[in-house]
């Protein structure tokens, strides 16, 4: 098994039991926040981002520890929309978010499920399936959703393959003896792409194992860590135009950029926390190559916000598209803004608050 922080045993139920309309075709839940048989909200008709719940105060956990207060109630407050740019940009660089969770679609859902948690030491959080929509869903991760980066499998009836594309990278995942993981892989009959060794250019033990699907996991050499899953790379076009927007529109901070030029290829890891205890965004820039194909395979990453209306203002003035309006799903109140990034990576923002009030 991958050497792993122990996890709670707790597991709660959270947004992506929901669906919206064509979602079941193209795997897409509630963490893809393309709403079921709901219309879209605008802005200018959107229930202002804080509504008084009769919450007490919450706390989310970092992948560090630390905790992330948010408030749980209070008096209505407006919709950002009236706001400066220059206030909603310098707002992002305080507002309290993390990586939630990633979403993409497989093919054997129960055979996914087996070589995460008996090959990569995952576990099984929950399990839904949701017949009449046709489609199940999966979350595995190393601890609770509340303070952990997890993955969502989606599985759509009658679907068993998917095309990955050439833009999709991989995830990364520390472990504290990546030979001896390699070993285990290859007994579960495992698939090793990359023999464990240095990186190229580096120090750290690396190898790379492929799911049954075709979705690569690096192994990095690590000590202790909360956050085992560590990574999900990603490949762009212009590197420093996406480091730039997912400084501003996100608020994500450059924590380190390597050039290989004799392998003609830059990386940049960006993320809200150090590396050795948060999940990160690794963008790849391949010398010369501006555009990829992202298949139907992948679909996005969730980030935690404190108010997705002024996550939607800061999103388009540093030139991201918004495809789904920020506001709240009728029903439950969960209010979510969706994205592309320049090079139409999907982004999905989750209230905090109502994002631990769909936990509890």
């Amino acid at each position: 098994m991958v050497g792993i922080i122990p996890m709670a045993s707790s597991i709660r139920p959270s947004l992506s039991t929901l669906r919206f309309a064509g979602a079941s075709r193209l795997g897409l839940s509630l963490a893809s926040f393309t709403p079921r048989r709901l219309a879209c909200f605008h802005l200018a008709s959107a229930v202002p981002q804080s509504l008084s719940f009769g919450l007490k105060a919450s706390k989310l956990l970092r992948g560090d520890g630390k905790t992330i207060g948010v408030a749980g109630g209070g008096n209505a407050a407006q919709a950002s929309t009236t706001a400066t740019p220059e206030n909603v940009l310098e707002w992002v660089k305080q507002d309290k978010r993390r990586l939630l969770h990633v979403v993409y679609r497989v093919g054997d859902l129960d055979r996914t499920i087996k070589f995460y948690t008996e090959c990569l030491g995952m576990k099984l959080l929950r399990k839904r399936d949701i017949p009449e929509e046709r489609y199940t869903n999966a979350f595995l991760g190393y601890g609770p959703e509340d303070s952990h980066f997890v993955i969502e499998l989606t599985y759509n009836y009658g679907v068993d393959k998917y095309d990955i594309g050439t833009a999709f990278g991989h995830f990364g995942i520390a472990v504290d003896d990546v030979a001896k993981t390699v070993e285990l892989i290859k007994a579960k009959g495992g698939k090793v792409t990359r023999e464990p060794g240095p990186v190229k250019g580096g120090n750290t033990v690396i190898a790379f194992v492929e799911d049954p699907d075709g979705y690569k996991f690096e192994l990095l050499e690590r000590g202790p860590t909360p956050e085992p899953l560590c990574q999900v790379m990603l490949r762009v076009g212009d590197l420093d135009r996406s480091i730039t927007f997912y400084e501003k529109a996100f608020g994500m901070e450059l924590l380190r950029k390597r050039d290989n030029p004799e392998y003609k290829y830059t990386i940049a890891m960006l993320g809200y926390g150090p590396e050795d205890k948060n999940a990160v965004l690794e963008l790849t820039y391949n010398y010369g190559v501006t555009e990829y194909d992202k298949g139907n395979a992948y679909a996005q990453i969730a980030v935690g916000t404190d108010d997705v209306y002024k996550t939607a203002e800061a999103i388009k003035l540093c030139g991201g598209k918004i495809t789904r309006e920020p506001g709240p799903l009728p029903g439950i109140n969960t209010k979510i803004t969706a994205c592309l990034d320049p090079d139409g990576w999907k982004s999905v923002f989750v209230d905090n608050v109502d994002f631990l009030k769909e936990l509890e």
